[in-house]
Protein backbone atom coordinates (compact mmCIF):
# COMPACT_ATOMS: atom_id res chain seq x y z
CA UNK A 1 0.00 0.00 0.00
CA UNK A 2 1.81 3.10 -0.78
CA UNK A 3 -0.04 6.97 -1.09
CA UNK A 4 -0.11 9.70 -3.49
CA UNK A 5 1.08 13.11 -2.64
CA UNK A 6 -2.94 14.36 -1.81
CA UNK A 7 -2.93 11.10 0.82
CA UNK A 8 0.27 11.44 2.29
CA UNK A 9 -0.72 15.11 3.01
CA UNK A 10 -3.78 13.97 4.40
CA UNK A 11 -2.33 11.12 6.52
CA UNK A 12 0.87 13.33 7.87
CA UNK A 13 -2.36 16.02 8.69
CA UNK A 14 -4.17 13.52 10.44
CA UNK A 15 -0.98 12.53 12.76
CA UNK A 16 0.07 15.89 13.75
CA UNK A 17 -3.23 16.89 14.85
CA UNK A 18 -2.97 13.84 17.12
CA UNK A 19 0.39 14.94 18.17
CA UNK A 20 -0.40 18.46 19.16
CA UNK A 21 -2.68 17.02 21.80
CA UNK A 22 0.42 15.57 23.50
CA UNK A 23 -1.47 13.15 24.85
CA UNK A 24 -0.32 10.65 28.12
CA UNK A 25 -2.24 7.57 27.06
CA UNK A 26 -4.01 6.40 23.82
CA UNK A 27 -6.05 3.74 24.09
CA UNK A 28 -6.55 1.59 19.80
CA UNK A 29 -9.00 -0.57 18.95
CA UNK A 30 -7.47 -2.89 16.29
CA UNK A 31 -9.67 -4.87 13.85
CA UNK A 32 -10.75 -2.15 11.31
CA UNK A 33 -8.77 0.63 12.80
CA UNK A 34 -5.42 -0.07 12.67
CA UNK A 35 -5.84 -2.10 9.85
CA UNK A 36 -8.73 -2.77 7.17
CA UNK A 37 -10.57 -6.14 7.92
CA UNK A 38 -11.40 -8.39 11.23
CA UNK A 39 -8.53 -10.58 12.28
CA UNK A 40 -10.53 -12.03 15.15
CA UNK A 41 -13.22 -13.27 12.56
CA UNK A 42 -10.74 -14.02 10.12
CA UNK A 43 -8.57 -16.23 12.26
CA UNK A 44 -11.82 -18.33 13.73
CA UNK A 45 -12.53 -19.14 9.93
CA UNK A 46 -8.81 -19.65 9.42
CA UNK A 47 -8.74 -21.81 12.13
CA UNK A 48 -11.46 -24.23 12.10
CA UNK A 49 -9.70 -25.83 8.44
CA UNK A 50 -6.38 -25.94 9.74
CA UNK A 51 -6.81 -29.13 12.02
CA UNK A 52 -5.48 -26.99 15.44
CA UNK A 53 -9.04 -27.93 16.74
CA UNK A 54 -10.89 -31.16 17.34
CA UNK A 55 -13.53 -32.27 14.85
CA UNK A 56 -16.38 -31.88 17.38
CA UNK A 57 -15.18 -28.26 18.37
CA UNK A 58 -14.97 -27.39 14.71
CA UNK A 59 -18.72 -28.31 14.36
CA UNK A 60 -20.21 -26.75 17.15
CA UNK A 61 -18.23 -23.28 16.27
CA UNK A 62 -19.83 -23.38 13.15
CA UNK A 63 -23.08 -23.60 14.15
CA UNK A 64 -22.39 -21.49 17.10
CA UNK A 65 -21.06 -18.61 15.05
CA UNK A 66 -23.80 -19.40 12.66
CA UNK A 67 -26.24 -18.46 15.32
CA UNK A 68 -24.45 -15.50 16.70
CA UNK A 69 -24.95 -14.30 12.48
CA UNK A 70 -28.17 -15.02 13.79
CA UNK A 71 -28.46 -12.51 16.05
CA UNK A 72 -29.36 -15.68 18.87
CA UNK A 73 -25.87 -15.04 20.34
CA UNK A 74 -24.55 -12.25 21.80
CA UNK A 75 -21.24 -10.26 20.63
CA UNK A 76 -19.90 -10.55 24.16
CA UNK A 77 -20.45 -14.15 24.26
CA UNK A 78 -19.05 -15.09 20.79
CA UNK A 79 -16.59 -12.79 21.74
CA UNK A 80 -15.35 -14.87 24.74
CA UNK A 81 -16.57 -18.41 23.50
CA UNK A 82 -14.10 -17.72 20.47
CA UNK A 83 -11.28 -17.96 22.83
CA UNK A 84 -12.28 -20.62 25.27
CA UNK A 85 -12.87 -23.27 22.39
CA UNK A 86 -8.79 -23.38 22.28
CA UNK A 87 -9.09 -24.59 26.16
CA UNK A 88 -7.11 -27.65 26.73
CA UNK A 89 -4.46 -26.71 23.74
CA UNK A 90 -0.65 -25.57 23.66
CA UNK A 91 -1.21 -21.65 24.14
CA UNK A 92 2.40 -22.07 22.42
CA UNK A 93 0.91 -23.57 19.81
CA UNK A 94 -1.78 -21.32 19.23
CA UNK A 95 -0.10 -18.38 19.47
CA UNK A 96 2.20 -19.47 16.66
CA UNK A 97 -0.86 -20.39 14.40
CA UNK A 98 -2.30 -17.07 15.15
CA UNK A 99 1.21 -14.89 13.92
CA UNK A 100 1.43 -17.35 10.99
CA UNK A 101 -2.30 -16.05 9.99
CA UNK A 102 -1.87 -12.74 10.81
CA UNK A 103 1.32 -11.38 8.89
CA UNK A 104 0.28 -13.88 6.14
CA UNK A 105 -3.08 -12.27 5.85
CA UNK A 106 -3.42 -8.97 7.89
CA UNK A 107 0.16 -7.71 7.52
CA UNK A 108 -0.40 -5.84 4.35
CA UNK A 109 -3.67 -4.28 5.24
CA UNK A 110 -2.31 -2.05 8.15
CA UNK A 111 -3.03 1.64 7.59
CA UNK A 112 0.30 3.06 7.70
CA UNK A 113 -0.25 6.46 8.93
CA UNK A 114 -2.25 4.55 12.25
CA UNK A 115 1.60 2.50 12.44
CA UNK A 116 3.19 5.59 12.13
CA UNK A 117 1.04 7.24 14.65
CA UNK A 118 1.19 4.94 17.06
CA UNK A 119 4.98 4.82 16.66
CA UNK A 120 5.55 8.59 16.84
CA UNK A 121 3.07 9.07 20.06
CA UNK A 122 5.51 6.13 21.92
CA UNK A 123 8.37 8.59 21.17
CA UNK A 124 6.78 10.82 22.56
CA UNK A 125 6.14 9.82 25.75
CA UNK A 126 2.92 8.73 25.46
CA UNK A 127 1.63 4.96 26.77
CA UNK A 128 -0.18 3.20 23.43
CA UNK A 129 -2.79 0.54 24.47
CA UNK A 130 -4.33 -2.10 22.05
CA UNK A 131 -8.26 -3.15 23.55
CA UNK A 132 -9.70 -5.57 21.44
CA UNK A 133 -12.27 -8.11 21.94
CA UNK A 134 -10.38 -9.97 19.10
CA UNK A 135 -8.21 -13.13 21.19
CA UNK A 136 -5.36 -11.79 22.41
CA UNK A 137 -3.05 -14.41 20.55
CA UNK A 138 -3.75 -12.53 17.48
CA UNK A 139 -3.79 -9.13 18.57
CA UNK A 140 -0.42 -9.66 19.92
CA UNK A 141 0.55 -11.37 16.61
CA UNK A 142 -0.70 -8.15 14.97
CA UNK A 143 0.87 -5.49 17.96
CA UNK A 144 4.28 -6.92 16.58
CA UNK A 145 4.17 -4.75 13.66
CA UNK A 146 3.24 -1.43 15.83
CA UNK A 147 5.82 -2.33 18.33
CA UNK A 148 3.27 -2.64 21.10
CA UNK A 149 4.42 -4.93 23.91
CA UNK A 150 2.10 -7.54 25.12
CA UNK A 151 2.05 -5.54 28.59
CA UNK A 152 -0.42 -3.15 26.94
CA UNK A 153 -2.63 -5.34 25.32
CA UNK A 154 -6.14 -5.24 26.54
CA UNK A 155 -7.90 -7.87 24.26
CA UNK A 156 -9.99 -10.93 24.53
CA UNK A 157 -8.14 -13.73 27.27
CA UNK A 158 -8.34 -16.45 29.52
CA UNK A 159 -6.21 -17.99 32.04
CA UNK A 160 -2.72 -20.24 31.22
CA UNK A 161 -2.57 -23.48 33.30
CA UNK A 162 0.86 -24.70 32.73
CA UNK A 163 0.81 -23.34 29.17
CA UNK A 164 -2.66 -25.13 28.51
CA UNK A 165 -5.22 -22.97 27.42
CA UNK A 166 -8.38 -22.65 29.66
CA UNK A 167 -12.06 -22.04 30.23
CA UNK A 168 -11.94 -19.30 32.31
CA UNK A 169 -12.11 -15.82 30.97
CA UNK A 170 -10.16 -13.02 32.42
CA UNK A 171 -11.83 -10.28 30.17
CA UNK A 172 -13.48 -9.63 27.06
CA UNK A 173 -13.29 -6.00 25.79
CA UNK A 174 -16.03 -5.26 24.18
CA UNK A 175 -18.94 -2.56 24.20
CA UNK A 176 -19.09 -1.42 27.93
CA UNK A 177 -16.20 -4.08 28.68
CA UNK A 178 -13.76 -1.84 26.80
CA UNK A 179 -13.87 0.95 29.46
CA UNK A 180 -13.52 -1.24 32.90
CA UNK A 181 -10.85 -3.39 31.32
CA UNK A 182 -9.11 0.12 30.41
CA UNK A 183 -9.63 1.86 33.94
CA UNK A 184 -8.89 -1.82 35.79
CA UNK A 185 -5.23 -1.71 34.14
CA UNK A 186 -4.55 1.77 33.47
CA UNK A 187 -6.27 3.43 36.55
CA UNK A 188 -7.73 6.68 34.24
CA UNK A 189 -9.29 7.63 31.14
CA UNK A 190 -7.43 8.02 28.03
CA UNK A 191 -6.69 11.21 26.54
CA UNK A 192 -7.31 9.97 23.50
CA UNK A 193 -9.04 7.13 21.72
CA UNK A 194 -9.81 5.61 18.14
CA UNK A 195 -12.37 3.19 17.47
CA UNK A 196 -14.45 2.09 14.17
CA UNK A 197 -17.59 0.29 15.58
CA UNK A 198 -20.62 0.91 17.61
CA UNK A 199 -18.38 -1.91 20.62
CA UNK A 200 -15.62 1.47 20.65
CA UNK A 201 -18.71 3.79 21.37
CA UNK A 202 -17.74 3.65 25.57
CA UNK A 203 -14.50 3.85 24.55
CA UNK A 204 -14.48 6.80 22.60
CA UNK A 205 -17.25 8.29 25.44
CA UNK A 206 -14.56 7.88 27.95
CA UNK A 207 -11.31 9.68 26.20
CA UNK A 208 -10.91 13.31 26.64
CA UNK A 209 -10.12 13.44 22.64
CA UNK A 210 -12.08 10.83 20.63
CA UNK A 211 -11.58 9.65 17.00
CA UNK A 212 -13.52 7.41 14.53
CA UNK A 213 -10.88 6.11 12.40
CA UNK A 214 -12.98 4.19 9.12
CA UNK A 215 -15.75 4.00 10.93
CA UNK A 216 -19.26 1.75 10.16
CA UNK A 217 -21.99 4.25 9.48
CA UNK A 218 -23.67 3.42 12.80
CA UNK A 219 -20.19 4.94 14.66
CA UNK A 220 -19.48 7.32 12.00
CA UNK A 221 -23.59 8.62 12.79
CA UNK A 222 -22.68 9.17 16.65
CA UNK A 223 -19.40 10.71 15.70
CA UNK A 224 -20.67 13.23 13.78
CA UNK A 225 -23.46 14.01 16.67
CA UNK A 226 -20.75 14.34 18.98
CA UNK A 227 -18.88 16.20 17.05
CA UNK A 228 -15.55 13.29 17.19
CA UNK A 229 -13.06 13.77 14.78
CA UNK A 230 -13.17 11.57 11.90
CA UNK A 231 -10.79 9.91 9.92
CA UNK A 232 -11.04 7.50 6.83
CA UNK A 233 -7.83 6.55 5.59
CA UNK A 234 -7.72 6.97 1.66
CA UNK A 235 -7.03 2.73 1.40
CA UNK A 236 -10.87 2.59 2.63
CA UNK A 237 -13.42 2.21 -0.17
CA UNK A 238 -16.39 4.32 1.04
CA UNK A 239 -20.34 2.84 -0.10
Amino acid sequence: MSLNTSSAAKAAAFVEAVLLLKPQIATFDCDGTLWTGDAGEGFFRWELDQGLLSGEMVCWARTRYADYKAGSVSEDDMCGEMVTLHRGLNEEAVQSAATVYFDEHFSRQIFLELRELTGRLQQAGCDVWAVSSTNEWVIRAGMRHFRIPDKRILAAAVEIDNGKITERLTRVPTGEGKPQAIRSAIGRDPDVAFGNSIWDKEMLQMARHAFAVNPNPDLEKIAREQEWAVYFPDSVRRG
